[in-house]
Parts: C-alpha cells; sequence; structure tokens
C-alpha cells in the first residue's frame, strides 16, 4: 500500500549559512509553460536609486508553484486572524503585478 503524502516524515538537514536566511524587499515572477521562476531581490533605498541585487532564485515545476501559492496563502489567512490585516503599501488595484 502507498502511504499518503501527507504522512510521509521528510528530515530537512540545513546548512548554517541557509538557515539564517535571506532579506528580499522586491520580486518578480515568471514562467513558462514547464516552469515559474521566482526572483527574490534586495533593492537598496539609498542612491543610486533603483540599484538591486539578485538574492536568490527558484524555478520550480507550475504544480509545486500552485501548491506554494496555495499554502502562503493559507499562512497568510492564518497570520491575519492572529496578527490583523496585512498593510499593502502602494497597491495596485488594476490587476498589475506587485513587486
Amino acid at each position: 500500500m502507498q502511504q499518503k503524502e501527507k504522512d510521509l516524515k521528510i528530515e530537512v538537514k540545513v546548512d548554517e549559512e541557509v538557515a539564517s536566511g535571506i532579506y528580499a524587499n522586491f520580486s518578480n515572477i515568471s514562467h513558462s509553460p514547464e516552469e515559474f521562476v521566482l526572483d527574490f531581490v534586495f533593492v537598496h533605498p539609498a542612491p543610486p536609486p533603483g540599484f538591486g541585487r539578485l538574492m536568490s532564485r527558484l524555478i520550480v515545476t507550475p504544480s509545486h508553484a500552485k501548491r506554494f501559492f496555495l499554502t502562503l496563502g493559507e499562512n497568510i489567512r492564518e497570520f491575519e486572524e492572529r496578527f490583523g490585516e496585512i498593510d499593502l503599501h502602494g497597491r495596485i488595484e488594476d490587476g498589475g503585478s506587485i513587486q
């Protein structure tokens, strides 16, 4: 009998450098029929304006991207139930992307 995915236990080993995380204040997402590319960028607030550095790039399958989206949405809902609504500064109302 095949073990259900939710019952599967995975032990993840994390290097100290990776465990400390990275900071990004800008993101960009692009896609093709086979993959989604998620870029996380740090844009420095001081001059020169617009200077940014790619901090991390994730490349995932469309099905993994959708699972990520659904899980992130669930976590945001739980966060807002506990801490209040997240304020989106500079929110785009016309359906454009938020960076």
